[in-house]
């Protein structure tokens, strides 16, 4: 299968990296010369060529091609570059269907493809901006310390990443069937293991974790999360129902930071030195709510921060465009006792970076870009594919559960799942017609219409799709 990807910056690069390594025949497309010379390390053809170019887009085989990513940094290359590749590829003999992912970060540009106009005039399938996910991300690994990544499954399922610390010593060094029956209130599910030395995989009940191994645990509800760290050796702090949370920034990115927080029960000040973006939000059907504050002023000055007593608040996010003053901006409120830090990051060293000072979770926006990107060219197989950060080659791919599945009726004990595949979750439509997520065990019965959410290496989803009589 041909994708083409135009960019090869950081998003593309790993694109590139992450699909060559899948077996996908890849075409990178980039006009700046020392983007092209590092691109030339992959498995794939790259022209040093402009992506709006249409001879240049023949030229990569956008005839034969499956997908079509625009990844540049520019949206508006995106835009063009997507139209131009759909209705040249739409000139090909026999015609073959193009599938087109495009990176948009203004959000004036993702209105327009909510209302239909980008998929009528620039036939785009899918837009990827991966600020919503990125705010999931950031909020749900602020709630526990000892979080390396937190992926988010929708309707309150998680995947939460974390390495196995030095006090799990009731887990480590025996068989995982062993341990699971020493839990009399239920063992985390562990859906992927990244061991310090040696391949990701499926763990089993003859699996045996070590200290410093990467694992993937699902988890349904956020109260959960605690549990789960304590049990793979983290110290936790609580973390209150209601929190108190400062948002550094009153911009885009920070009024989104806003509702999101809002929408899950906590009061939120906003702290923001232009007067006008401090107006405009404060003007605005978010500014009326009631929980939420907007303060006119410099987020640095410790007279300020002293006045509204920010050592009372549990949460301190930043927004800014400048990472390197949005590290500044959460470390001084973590040096005057706010306990839980983020912020969002495009550098992505200096993610690492900030958990070494006691940030207590920072994400990377464009690793999130890559990982919502992939998942969309992963739906062209079946199902929905979400990769796991921190355990390489393995995946979590949603399959519904239809009439032909047989063990469809059945309860989840008896279903004889193969153990190289690890149910995560069950999706399932409640009475009051609104997705929810249950967590898997042996009596859960498995309807028909519930999607599963399983997980496998790469490798394994032919035998995923096997399962579920998926034939596409």
């Amino acid at each position: 299968m041909r994708v083409i990807i135009g960019g090869a910056g950081r998003v593309g690069y790993a694109l590139a990296q992450a699909l060559s390594n899948e077996d996908y025949d890849i075409v990178i497309v980039d006009n700046d010369a020392r983007a092209v010379s590092r691109a030339q390390a992959l498995d794939g053809l790259v022209i040093h060529g402009d992506v709006t170019d249409r001879e240049v887009l023949l030229r990569a085989g956008v005839a034969n091609a499956k997908i079509f990513i625009a990844a540049t940094p520019s949206d508006e290359t995106n835009l063009i570059a997507s139209a131009i590749a759909e209705h040249a590829n739409e000139g090909a003999e026999p015609k073959k269907p193009l599938i087109t992912i495009c990176r948009l970060r203004s959000q004036s540009f993702i209105e327009e493809y909510r209302k239909g106009h980008l998929t009528a005039w620039a036939k785009i399938d899918h837009v990827v901006n991966p600020l919503r996910g990125a705010i999931q991300r950031l909020n749900a690994g602020l709630r526990s310390s000892g979080i390396a990544e937190v992926v988010s499954f929708d309707h309150d399922a998680y995947v939460v990443e974390v390495i196995i610390g030095p006090s799990a010593i009731n887990v480590v060094d025996r068989p995982l069937g062993e341990v699971k029956r020493d839990f009399v209130h239920g063992f985390p599910n562990i859906v992927g293991v990244n061991p310090a030395s040696g391949k990701s995989y499926i763990p089993n009940n003859d699996s045996i974790l070590r200290l410093g191994d990467k694992v993937a645990v699902a988890i349904v509800g956020l109260e959960n999360f605690n549990p789960a760290l304590i049990t793979l050796g983290h110290e936790v702090t609580h973390f209150p129902d209601n929190p108190r949370v400062v948002v550094i920034g009153a911009n885009a990115l920070g009024q989104k930071m806003a509702e999101d927080w809002l929408s899950n029960g906590a009061s939120v000040t906003v702290i923001e030195r232009d007067l006008q973006l401090a107006n405009d939000l404060a003007g605005s059907t978010t500014g009326a709510h009631p929980k939420l504050d907007v303060i006119h002023g410099d987020h640095l000055d410790r007279g300020l921060l002293s006045e509204i007593a920010i050592e009372d608040f549990h949460v301190a996010v930043s927004a800014l465009e400048n990472d390197h003053a949005n590290i500044a901006a959460v470390l001084l409120a973590s040096d005057l006792g706010v306990p839980h830090t983020g912020l969002m990051l495009t550098d992505a060293d200096l993610v690492k970076v900030t958990q070494r000072m006691g940030i207590s979770f920072a994400v990377d926006r464009q690793r999130v870009a890559i990982d919502n990107i992939l998942t969309h060219v992963h739906q062209s197989m079946t199902g929905q594919f979400s990769i796991l950060a921190e355990i390489p080659n393995v995946v979590g791919v949603t399959l519904e559960v239809t009439e032909k599945v047989d063990f469809a009726g059945q309860e989840l004990g008896s279903a004889n799942i193969p153990t190289h595949l690890k149910m995560g979750f069950i999706k399932r439509v409640a009475l009051n017609g609104k997705w929810g997520s249950i967590a898997p065990k042996p009596e859960q019965l498995i309807l028909e219409h519930d999607q599963i959410v399983l997980f496998c290496t790469l490798d394994r989803i032919k035998d995923a799709k096997k399962l579920f009589k998926v034939t596409s």
